[in-house]
């Protein structure tokens, strides 16, 4: 019987990337609001992996969440999430993508209604679309959208590839767990530093 790890496999980048921030709205990042990260390293790392692919001439999608004035488009999500109620009829201010990683003219942003990306949204189509192959992703939260995304990423076939510093969660211990499972099972976990050397890669 073989000793060896099942969870020890790896994927590489390919040569069509893109970048897609997950949800770094202000309503992660406003005081008060029920849904407030304890720090802010997440944004400042996804602004700073934006401008690297920015720079290298990498495609970028934004994803936010919102609701009708109802919430009926988000079914069982929002009974189980009800903090999310607040992004009701688009969400006011804190539906807002914050102005840090805010979107430029020709970025794609997405509309979402449940954790992942990919999921009842025009993401996978559009990035095949680009001839995209991996997918570098950072954002919040890591056990949520993020979680849900990667796995969604590696379904449609693309290479996820997980920003370490550039994704964020409620405590320590869900974030450094969620990425854990991340790398054994659907992704690969990468250090910021990583990140900007592989966007910058020829191409």
């Amino acid at each position: 019987m073989s000793t060896s790890d099942p969870f020890d496999g790896t994927l590489a980048g390919g040569r069509r990337p893109a970048l897609v921030l997950i949800d770094l709205m202000r309503a992660y990042f406003t005081e008060g609001s029920p849904l407030l990260l304890p720090s802010r390293d997440c944004l400042d790392s996804a602004a700073r992996v934006l401008a690297a692919a920015r720079r290298h001439g990498v495609p970028v999608v934004h994803t936010r969440v919102a609701y009708g004035p109802d919430g009926a488009d988000g079914g069982l999500f929002l009974r189980k999430v009800p903090a999310l109620r607040m992004l009701l009829d688009g969400g006011g201010p804190l539906g807002e993508l914050m102005p840090e990683v805010a979107p430029a003219d020709g970025e794609q942003v997405v509309v979402k209604q449940y954790p992942s990306a990919f999921f009842a949204t025009p993401l996978a189509s559009s990035l095949r679309a680009r001839g995209v192959d991996t997918v570098v992703l950072a954002g919040v939260s890591t056990s949520g959208c993020v979680r849900a995304s990667t796995l969604d990423a590696l379904q449609h076939g693309f290479v996820p590839l997980v920003v370490r510093e550039a994704v964020g969660d409620r405590t320590p211990e869900t974030q450094e767990a969620n990425l854990f499972d991340i790398q054994a099972k659907c992704g690969e976990v990468v250090g910021e530093a990583a990140a900007l050397r592989y966007l910058a890669e020829e191409r």
